[in-house]
């Protein structure tokens, strides 16, 4: 009698072809034996999950001051930024910043954002190659209105007025700075344009770029580029490998939060989070439904707790010109916010608002293609914005001159005096 053949599961075949998919879609990501390490909670997993985390987490790609970080430091940045976005496992915070320990609270801290948001994408976009000249026409991320303000906090000592003035002129100073900087290279692009003008293979450019113009003049960074785009495209195969194979990334991190122990308290005390994607990415919709879920409960506190406020300052405003006062100022601020938000809504509703990367073509004709961008359309959406942050602006300057107020009635004896005009 022959031996029984015994089954082989695919998915466990799978599985470190996942792990090595989405190591090699992050930058200087570690190998799929940390991975595993880090299930088990092993010390040795730590540094590099630490590591990677803060390349995850940084806001931009990172330089050689911020690579060149202590391990400590780049730990509590990492603390911090999960923080903000809502982490809500405590253990984290808990965990020494040595690297000793914690390598599997680590995995799910990445595990946990994989599943908010496209990390392996976001982080291929960011250290993307530019070959063309490119220009970003909108910013989805600016808000129509501050927010809510910021609480007062009270300094220990006094602070120097001279100081705070320090402070801005050297802010204005950057300022001017950034914006000559800016106005040098449009003027270098501009000649670049014009001199390599049909130079260009493709007729519809016509001129060269600054990095083809860079080829020219140096073979030897053409050779370094043509590297870099290779080791792009590695990255760019092993997302696409990573978004085919991460079903069985989920479900061995199941196994991993099965692995936690039940009596730890920040297993008892939250929910699992991870999301257990079905076929077809249908679990992004049961995760984007609790995020609102919870972001509708924390706007609902918020809204008791500010009309318990003031209702409280209200009772003893009395209707004197204070209370006069605080109506018309509130009456501004709604209306104010409701200008920016109709301008936005307005903008956001028009299907053919240019978002994204776009490169800069100079054309002397003027013709334009269906999918082209004129540099008028390009000026109309920077005025748009322009008019949104003024509002912004004097919303701002609205609540300083109030503070002012308040602070030139608690002292009758101090005389204010205004700075020179410019």
């Amino acid at each position: 009698m022959g031996r029984r053949r015994r089954r082989v599961d695919p998915a466990a075949g799978a599985l470190p072809e996942a792990i090595a998919a989405l190591s090699r879609s992050l930058p200087s990501g570690p190998s799929p034996e940390i991975f595993r390490r880090a299930k088990f909670d092993r010390p040795e997993a730590t540094p590099a999950l630490w590591q990677l985390l803060f390349r995850v987490l940084a806001p931009l790609p990172l330089d050689n001051a911020l690579a060149s970080l202590a391990p400590e430091v780049q730990a509590r940045l990492v603390k911090s930024a999960l923080r903000s976005q809502g982490y809500p496992r405590l253990a984290l915070a808990q965990l020494p910043e040595d690297g000793s320990q914690g390598s599997r609270e680590l995995l799910l801290a990445l595990s946990w954002l994989l599943a908010r948001g496209p990390v392996p994408e976001q982080m291929l976009a960011q250290t993307r190659v530019p070959l063309g000249d490119e220009m970003t026409v909108c910013q989805c991320e600016a808000l129509a209105s501050p927010g809510p303000p910021a609480p007062q906090v009270r300094a220990e000592e006094p602070v120097d007025v001279r100081h705070v003035q320090w402070l801005m002129g050297k802010l204005r100073f950057r300022w001017r700075q950034l914006v000559s900087s800016q106005q040098e290279q449009c003027s270098l692009l501009s000649k670049i344009h014009q001199y390599t003008r049909g130079c260009h293979g493709d007729q519809s450019l016509g001129h060269l770029s600054v990095a083809e113009a860079e080829m020219l003049r140096d073979p030897e960074g053409g050779q370094q580029l043509l590297r870099t785009l290779e080791c792009e495209n590695r990255r760019l195969e092993a997302v696409l490998a990573w978004r085919r194979t991460e079903l069985v990334f989920w479900r061995w991190m199941d196994t991993v939060l099965d692995t936690c122990a039940p009596g730890a308290p920040a297993a008892t005390s939250q929910g699992t989070f991870l999301p257990r994607i079905p076929e077809h990415r249908g679990g992004e919709l049961e995760l984007v439904a609790w995020e609102l879920r919870a972001l509708q409960e924390e706007l609902q506190e918020a809204a008791e707790r500010r009309r318990a406020a003031w209702e409280a300052e209200a009772g003893g405003c009395g209707r004197g010109p204070e209370w006069s006062a605080v109506r018309r100022a509130s009456r501004e601020a709604v209306e104010t916010e409701l200008g920016a938000l109709r301008r936005r809504w307005e903008q956001d509703r028009d299907p053919a608002q240019p978002h994204g990367p776009r490169r800069l073509v100079r054309r002397e004709d003027g013709a334009a293609g269906d999918r082209d961008l004129r540099a008028a359309e390009v000026i109309r959406t920077l005025r748009s914005q322009e008019v949104c942050l003024e509002a912004v602006l004097r919303q701002l300057q609205g609540q300083c001159r109030q503070e002012l107020a308040r602070l030139a009635g608690a002292l009758p004896g101090l005389i204010w005096i205004l700075p020179p005009g410019r």
